[in-house]
């Protein structure tokens, strides 16, 4: 059963850092694209960054300059470094794998950016 479980959320600081980790497991993790997304309260989920098995990386506009993800396909990982947060980034966020017709979702993680 394919799990990917996130980490790394939590309250921060307009203008702070957070890093969000997702550790995947029962998948072949080098060949699937990741993903993360984002969900505010009354809004559609949204594709903030992803990545794909080579490494190639597209953002979000919203995110750009600020956001990086990366990936570590040893460690089955995949990590969202956060940095100069904006109240507007508050959501939940789901790490995503794809691959041909597969696609999973994580549970979600809160990140939450207030004074």
């Amino acid at each position: 059963q394919v799990q990917l479980v996130e980490s790394g959320g939590g309250l921060v600081q307009p203008g702070g850092s957070l890093r969000l980790s997702c550790a995947a497991s029962s998948l072949i993790f080098s060949i699937y694209r990741m993903g993360w997304y984002r969900q505010a309260p009354g809004k559609q989920r949204e594709l903030v960054a992803d990545i794909t098995n080579i490494g190639s990386t597209n953002y979000a506009d919203s995110v750009k300059g600020r956001f990086a993800i990366s990936r570590d396909n040893a460690k089955n990982t995949v990590s969202l470094q956060m940095n100069s947060l904006k109240p507007e980034d508050t959501a939940v966020y789901y790490c995503n794998a794809g691959y041909s017709n597969d696609n999973y979702w994580g549970q979600g993680t809160q990140v939450t950016v207030s004074s």
